[in-house]
């Protein structure tokens, strides 16, 4: 059925990892060998309980080519970060190494869980880019929702989506990738 997902590539961590990938040919977390390529036009990553080994780490995002991440200045983001116990904000970084979400902790209270949609990934002549909706919660009963979009300023084709700490490692997560069935 058109519309519909199709699970290419799934990881969850048993142990603390350093990072994830997903697709990413032979380079990819659950040894799959698997890339994001031309079958489908849109490809889907969710994420749930994701937390780190350091307290405040982030959880970065890199978009991957040939299987390794592409961690040149060329990434471009702006979302709109909600929260339950203080007003909304407005965020954006251009020419950045990586994507960024907010700060996260070492608890399963303080998690990291998105969906995020991959365009242009197959495509050698276009910038890929993704649009993210995310929701993080904190020990502080404080919950925030994070929405928006990222750019890879590069016309290149990407394989894979890579996840890492902003320091430690990431601790806990299960991360698949979908094919969106044109």
């Amino acid at each position: 059925m058109a519309g519909s997902l199709i699970k290419i590539d799934e990881f969850s961590i048993s142990s603390a990892v350093a990072s994830v990938i997903l697709g990413g040919g032979s380079s990819g977390s659950s040894g799959l060998n698997v890339s994001i390529d031309s079958t489908y036009d849109v490809y889907v990553v969710q994420y749930f309980n994701v937390f780190m080994s350091s307290d405040g780490a982030n959880n970065r995002i890199r978009f991957t080519v040939s299987g390794s991440a592409d961690t040149s200045a060329n990434y471009d983001r702006a979302t709109k970060q909600m929260y339950t116990n203080q007003g909304f904000s407005n965020s954006s970084a251009t020419n950045q190494t990586f994507i960024t979400s907010l700060n996260l902790g070492t608890t399963q209270d303080e998690s990291d869980n998105g969906t995020l949609y991959l365009f242009n990934f197959n495509n050698a002549s276009e910038y890929s880019f993704i649009t993210q909706e995310q929701i993080q919660t904190n020990n502080a009963s404080e919950i925030a929702g994070n929405m928006g979009g990222a750019v890879l300023t590069v016309a290149q084709a990407c394989d894979g989506i890579q996840f890492s700490a902003s320091t430690g490692n990431i601790a806990s997560g299960t991360f698949t990738l979908y094919g969106l069935k044109k």
